[in-house]
């Protein structure tokens, strides 16, 4: 799900970037860093908006270096995955214990247990796939799935997906 989000980002600046384009600076180095990224609380950081109007604080100088830390304040376009959640996917790679697919940055294993019982894994296809009378799924294939679960890793979110309801499957 898609959420607009209000964030804040401290970024160290060193002496040599103070002058007048110093904000400017700082305002690609926050684009550069936190666009694409993954946050364990709030998700996937798509985009930062307002690009001109991002708010910059007067900064602080860090005793010992000379550098200044400078508290950035932005609103951005985040997606979290939540489980019940109904996504589109493409099917990147297929094994006999199911398939992983890829739902933009997300990650998500389906299980041959979360796979209707009708299809069945077939290896001597090229490439391997499930198949049943109306539905092949192998790699490329576009599948809509449910989202089961979530597990957050550092800068890394991964999913367990369903596609053993109605209306889930090869699209």
């Amino acid at each position: 799900m898609f959420f607009l989000k209000d964030l804040s980002l401290s970024i160290t600046l060193h002496p040599s970037y103070f002058g007048p384009a110093m904000h400017a600076y700082l305002r690609s180095k926050l684009l550069k860093d936190v666009e694409g990224t993954c946050s364990g609380e709030y998700g996937y950081i798509i985009f930062v908006l307002d690009g001109v109007r991002i708010d910059v604080d007067k900064g602080r100088v860090i005793p010992g270096n000379g550098g200044a830390e400078f508290d950035v304040k932005y609103r951005a376009i985040v997606w979290k995955p939540f489980k019940g959640e109904v996504v589109d996917a493409v099917v990147t790679s297929v094994n006999n214990i199911g398939f992983f697919a890829d739902v933009g940055p997300l990650s998500v294993f389906v299980s041959t247990k979360l796979i209707p019982s009708n299809m069945r894994f077939d290896p001597n296809l090229n490439p391997p796939a499930y198949i049943s009378e109306d539905q092949t799924i192998t790699k490329g294939s576009h599948v809509r799935l449910k989202i089961v679960g979530t597990r957050v890793d550092v800068g890394e979110m991964f999913a367990i997906g369903s596609i053993k309801e109605d209306y889930l499957g090869v699209i």
